[in-house]
């Protein structure tokens, strides 16, 4: 009878465990948007806390039911002695450590984040006063703000007048090679006797057949007309 309690006992709890990774699961999914967001607040918002919280108490019951877990194994040899109960536990164990830590990154993750965020405004504030009391150095810097403008864009267009220059002159280059080419393909075309000739009989021929072929086109058409 004890063995039968110990083991319903145990298929409740290891089911109680399940229920509370997969909620512990969704949550993470939650709380992880709050670090990857682009802009991070600079204070947790009240549904970060919440989330937060949830976590720590999910958490907590699963230490808790794990604890429960060992102590029933403990106390009954059937099951300790069963290898898939053990493992079944370790598992469970190997999977809360596994989110303790995670849920330890995503903190450092979002205070590293907001440490940022504030010492970006902290900074910009600062700049902002300054400029405010001395107008002097604000047009100066504003000045010097143009100025680099001004030179990204000469910088650029140097760039694009570069980058034409260089297709120029890979396009005469091509030209170049092209000529080059015509030219010792005619010098070789004269080295060989009746070379010229036989070039002269295949364009005429061409023309011939063209001619040929383009009468009897426009005798077609003709006799199109004249019989329709």
């Amino acid at each position: 009878m004890s063995t039968a309690n110990g083991v319903a006992g145990w298929a409740q709890l290891r089911q109680q465990a399940r229920q509370l990774e997969t909620q512990t699961e969704t949550l993470f999914h939650t709380y992880s948007q709050f670090s990857t967001a682009s802009n991070v607040p600079p204070k947790p918002t009240e549904e970060e806390r919440e989330t937060e919280r949830k976590l720590e108490e999910l958490l907590e019951k699963r230490e808790t039911v794990n604890g429960q877990l060992t102590r029933l194994l403990d106390s009954e040899p059937n099951l300790a002695s069963s290898a898939s109960k053990q493992n079944n536990l370790s598992l469970l164990r190997r999977k809360l450590t596994g989110h303790q830590r995670d849920l330890a990154r995503l903190r450092s993750t979002l205070q590293q984040a907001r440490d940022r965020a504030n010492l970006l405004t902290n900074v910009r504030s600062d700049i902002d006063e300054y400029r405010q009391n001395n107008p002097e150095a604000a047009e100066a810097d504003y000045m010097l703000e143009e100025r680099n403008r001004i030179d990204n864009s000469n910088n650029m267009a140097d760039s694009v007048l570069s980058q034409a220059y260089a297709v120029n002159d890979n396009f005469n280059l091509q030209r170049e090679t092209l000529a080059s080419i015509n030219r010792r393909i005619t010098h070789a075309a004269s080295q060989v006797p009746g070379i010229n000739t036989l070039i002269g009989r295949i364009s005429a021929k061409k023309r011939r057949d063209g001619i040929i072929m383009g009468s009897f086109v426009a005798f077609c058409f003709i006799v199109f007309f004249l019989f329709s």
